[in-house]
């Protein structure tokens, strides 16, 4: 399938879902016919062209789908006679399908937000946004959170049912409660991005594919919301992290820390894009947690070497952020920005903080980071202690060759001492 075709549907996908679903009410069936309404369009339009109403074309066919899909199955027989009553064949069966004032409207947004209702766990928010707005196959989706596609076609079928029992209607949230929402529908996007930059499992580093439909829907989410500052904090922030990518990994595929990142790699593209949303979204209203993490990646973005960044700026905006949305993963990442301003003792201190915090006294990411202060002071026993440790803890085989390989250095070498001191190296960021 050419890409201009593959894009444009990626993009009319959740639009058609949500006109079906605005209709018919019936997320399952609903679904099920939009995606034989674009395996129809995949094998049509490029030899037949695209229509000339492209959405109306897959809201009409899916429309056809789902009246065929309900009079083979006898057991839904009042259910089609329900649709009977309620769309006169005219409209299954023509163009005018879409034609009606009101299904020109774009669903996406409430479609987004209907796949992260409050009643839906974490995981299943992510997995029924990617199959129902971005798209992707129950196959995809599963590949990437590494699970097999029975468990995760399970997961999807009950988050569904969870929404269905839950009554609520596909249309955006009373004014009431849409900050709320829109906070986790935010916080999924969030999580999609990070699990795609940095996989929790598995023999890659990143999965491409999970940040790029993140970055689309963020995108989309910032077109139907542009307002919104913190969807366009988060958007920023994704473009920015992204941007270095082509840097993260060696030519082994190996982990590339930011510290020693060839910046020339990075996709400046991204940068510019980022560095320019955040700077005219930060003056216009409230901050919040995601504008201040898309100000701290422009910070590093506009260092062209490690050396030149500004780490009293970082520090500063990681304390806005702490007071802000206190975590001890931002107390964490805080430690590095100490550790750059005040050096590494100061940021072991800050460390010593989260030992007492259940899940972060064993953390990979707080011995690592543990591990390289001790290094830069000179304990490499201690420190090689902690990196073996956190080698153990992570799940990421690039971490863990990473976090291996860094222990066996310090095994084999002495500590670098200059005049009896230790010799200061920047210490690697967690961004």
């Amino acid at each position: 399938m050419a890409p201009g075709v593959e894009d444009l549907l990626r993009e009319l996908a959740p639009q058609v879902l949500g006109a079906l679903l605005r209709r018919y009410d019936a997320f399952d069936a609903c679904e099920d016919a939009v995606q034989e309404s674009l395996l129809a369009a995949a094998l049509q339009w490029p030899s037949e062209g695209t229509p000339d109403n492209p959405r109306g074309w897959l809201v009409t066919v899916a429309s056809r789908k789902l009246v065929d899909q309900v009079r083979s199955e006898q057991a839904r027989r009042s259910r089609e006679h329900r649709m009977a009553l309620a769309t006169p064949q005219s409209e299954l069966f023509s163009r005018a399908a879409d034609a009606e004032p009101e299904a020109d409207r774009d669903d996406s947004l409430a479609l987004l937000f209907l796949c992260c209702h409050p009643a839906l766990s974490a995981p299943s928010r992510i997995a029924l946004t990617l199959r129902a707005v971005g798209g992707l196959t129950t196959a995809q989706v599963a590949a990437a959170f590494l699970v097999p596609e029975p468990t995760m076609a399970q997961r999807i079928s009950r988050a569904k049912q969870t929404v269905k029992a839950s009554g609520a209607p596909l249309r955006m949230p009373e004014a009431a409660d849409r900050a709320e929402r829109l906070g986790e529908v935010l916080h999924v996007l969030y999580l999609i991005f990070n699990e795609g930059y940095t996989t929790t499992d598995g023999t890659d580093l990143t999965a491409p594919a999970l940040s790029a439909e993140a970055i689309r829907l963020a995108r989309l989410l910032h077109r139907l919301l542009p307002e919104d500052t913190e969807t366009a904090g988060l958007l920023a922030l994704m473009l920015l992290t992204d941007a270095r990518r082509p840097a993260r990994i060696g030519p082994d595929g190996e982990l590339v820390p930011l510290a020693e990142q060839d910046r020339g790699r990075w996709d400046h593209r991204l940068v510019a894009e980022g560095i320019e949303l955040i700077s005219r979204t930060l003056p216009r209203g409230q901050v919040g947690p995601y504008q201040l993490q898309a100000a701290i990646a422009a910070v590093h973005a506009e260092a062209g070497h490690v050396d030149a960044t500004d780490w009293p700026q970082i520090l500063a905006l990681y304390e806005l952020l702490e007071h802000l949305a206190p975590n001890p993963m931002v107390t964490l990442n805080r430690a590095v920005a100490v550790a750059m301003v005040h050096g590494p003792a100061a940021g072991l201190d800050l460390l010593a903080t989260l030992e007492p915090v259940k899940r972060m006294a064993r953390h990979h990411r707080l011995l690592s980071t543990r591990a390289h202060f001790l290094e830069l002071l000179g304990r490499c026993a201690a420190a090689a202690e902690d990196y073996r440790e956190a080698a153990r803890r992570t799940t990421s085989a690039p971490e863990r060759r990473h976090l291996t390989s860094r222990a066996a250095r310090l095994a084999s070498a002495p500590p670098d001492r200059v005049g009896g001191t230790t010799s200061y190296r920047r210490p690697t960021s967690h961004q």
